[in-house]
């Protein structure tokens, strides 16, 4: 009795320690935020002002931001803040959910998690600080200086801060195109040599995303789709470098397979010779002796 019962003791146990690793986990996850939080919280204001200055710069001088809610001064700089924390803490983030999965995985799956985490937070930081210094201020100057004359511009604080917000989720998502294309060949979906291939329906698909991801304004469509085309491009060579073995396996024996096909193809339709044709017709009458004796 208790030897069959020892099994589901183990599992419960090794449930609970899994759970109690994850809960532990889970509260350094916390902790960094909330430290990060606390430390940026009395510069709030600051901050908020530094990330309205592509805007504020193209304002006119009588020009300024407003609040329409009771308290928008207040909840929009905590928001940014709180959002802040989250996204400096994402190494941290990253790192405790790789450190919970990464004693289930192969040692091959590991050696290329580690960089594919690496990168796709370089990369996500890289895709916000392109929208900042290089779409900000082309879309902030576009958007104020088409407008008419007779419009004074007082943008929202707290509308402009969900405005920054998805364009920093949008071209942060989208930078993280050549981790992607590396998993889907890495896990054996496609190859390089076909993701080339569909190269048009890649381009035509990211200026859909960026149509999606966001605001419904053609200069920030364009500014995404376009570096998203280009890392796909870095995704299709960085992936053609990393499993270059595998795909020269896969050639060959795409190679051999074309052979053997070729082979049977053309030995099947080689037309018979007299001296074949005289053979095949001796067999049939050997055959056919043979079936008049044995009846």
């Amino acid at each position: 009795m208790s030897e069959a019962e020892n099994p589901e003791e183990d599992k419960s146990g090794s449930l609970m320690s899994h759970l109690v690793e994850l809960r532990d986990r889970v509260v350094r996850m916390v902790l960094a935020i909330l430290v990060l939080f606390l430390g940026m919280f009395y510069w709030a204001n600051d901050i908020y002002v530094y990330l309205a200055e592509p805007l504020t710069r193209h304002l006119p001088d009588d020009a300024n931001m407003i609040a329409i809610d009771v308290a928008s001064p207040f909840l929009t700089p905590f928001k940014l803040v709180l959002m802040l924390a989250v996204f400096l803490a994402m190494p941290v983030i990253l790192y405790q959910m790789w450190a919970f999965v990464a004693p289930g995985l192969y040692s091959n799956e590991k050696r290329i998690a580690g960089p594919l985490l690496v990168s796709s937070i370089l990369l996500f930081y890289a895709g916000v600080a392109f929208a900042y210094y290089v779409v900000f201020p082309l879309v902030f100057g576009f958007f104020t200086s088409i407008g008419p004359e007779i419009v004074n511009i007082s943008t929202d604080i707290g509308r402009y801060l969900d405005f920054v917000l998805a364009l920093f989720f949008g071209f942060g998502l989208a930078f993280e195109v050549p981790i992607a294309t590396i998993i889907l060949v890495a896990i054996g979906f496609t190859t390089p040599k076909k993701l080339s291939e569909k190269r048009p329906y890649v381009i035509v698909g990211a200026f859909i995303i960026g149509m999606f991801l966001t605001p419904p304004d053609v200069i920030s469509q364009v500014l995404l789709a376009l570096p998203m085309w280009v890392l796909f491009e870095a995704g299709l060579i960085a992936s053609a470098i990393i499993f270059k073995d595998r795909e020269q396996e896969d050639e060959e024996e795409d190679d051999d397979i074309e052979d053997e096909t070729g082979l049977a193809t053309a030995s099947d339709n080689h037309p018979l010779t007299d001296e074949e044709m005289e053979a095949e017709l001796d067999q049939a009458e050997a055959d056919e002796a043979g079936l008049d004796k044995n009846t």
